[in-house]
């Protein structure tokens, strides 16, 4: 993975078991949030899974499109492009009716100072979509942020444990879950909710966030000291896979990897591939936020990209100035503010 294009053949690259998924699922697959940082490749793997399935499906991608020259590649690819902004009520109705729908609108950066704002997009929009898809199969994109700070040795959250999400990102994306399901048990929607953090891949996460620290010869703040991370192609291909979970009352699911991870020894594994001397401040605090994704794995595997290999990576990419996003995750707040 050394450009851009083998990055995102990696990412879109199906595997026979999505693959598999696929070829049971009737009907097209509307995914709403196309444009933002995963949805692109979202919409790739759906497309070659489909392919691969040989069902016809449609693919159908919804986003406004920001990012100049989006639109027109992921039609040349095979998918049916609704350039449309779903917060309005004419677009969000005038789209096309899909029997499975996947969505991934959400906002995260700038959240202080537009609360408003972000209450609107994690919270009132999910509902307006979930009254336009009823009866339809939705799955949709949560975070592992409406969970507590807990005890690193605690194993991680579970999905059963009483949720308490820290700060107004939080709080509105539990917002956006108990919205989701309230349409859905009135509706009779199936739904399933994916709890995610943090995805990673070469453009951005937490992997990223760290080596951009080091290469800038920048201290490394440990007071977050641990963490999950899962490579975006598995994330991305659980979310598909999940449509066949979908249920009333809504299915729940962590999806991360199998690991803890320390910042620490993470750093250091990095600034020693980055040919830096890792400078640290701050001390590990004893808890952290932490997801168990045992479900996850149960269910559909473990990730096919381990993390000492996206280690590798990462610091390979960021060592030749290969682009990134510059969407810091934020992962080093305990505050919950972003």
């Amino acid at each position: 993975m050394r450009t851009v294009a083998d990055l995102e053949e990696r990412l879109s690259r199906p595997r026979d078991v999505l693959v598999d998924d696929l070829r049971k699922l009737d009907g097209d697959i509307l995914i709403l949030g196309a444009g933002g940082k995963l949805g692109p490749s979202l919409v790739r793997l759906a497309l070659r899974g489909v392919a691969a399935a040989g069902t016809g499906a449609r693919v159908i991608a919804v986003s406004r499109f920001s990012e100049a020259g989006l639109a027109d590649a992921l039609r040349n690819e095979g998918a049916v492009v609704v350039e449309a902004d779903a917060t309005d009520d004419a677009a969000l109705a005038a789209l096309p009716d899909a029997a499975n729908v996947v969505f991934l609108v959400g906002a995260k950066f700038g959240t202080s100072g537009r609360e408003h704002a972000t209450w609107a997009t994690n919270t009132y929009l999910p509902g307006r979509i979930a009254q336009r898809f009823a009866g339809s199969r939705l799955v949709a994109l949560s975070t592992g942020n409406v969970y507590p700070l807990v005890p690193v040795t605690s194993g991680g959250c579970v999905e059963q444990i009483p949720v308490q999400p820290v700060g107004e990102y939080a709080m509105s994306c539990l917002g956006r879950e108990r919205i989701l399901t309230h349409f859905a048990l009135r509706d009779d929607t199936p739904l399933a909710l994916i709890r995610l953090n943090y995805a990673v891949e070469m453009r951005y996460g937490v992997l990223v966030d760290i080596a951009r620290t080091l290469h800038a010869g920048e201290p490394v703040d440990l007071t977050m000291g641990h963490a999950n991370i899962v490579w975006q192609g598995y994330a991305n291909e659980v979310t598909l896979r999940a449509l066949h979970h979908t249920r009333t009352p809504p299915f729940v699911l962590n999806l991360t990897g199998p690991e803890l991870i320390s910042v620490r020894q993470v750093a250091t594994a990095l600034a020693a591939r980055l040919g830096r001397e890792p400078v640290f401040t701050g001390t590990e605090a004893p808890t952290a936020l932490l997801s168990n994704a045992q479900l996850c794995h149960r269910l559909f595997g473990y990730p096919d990209v381990p993390v000492a290999e996206l280690i590798d990576l990462t610091a390979d990419w960021v060592a030749n100035g290969q682009p990134l996003l510059g969407k810091p995750t934020g992962f080093q707040r305990r505050d919950g503010n972003f």
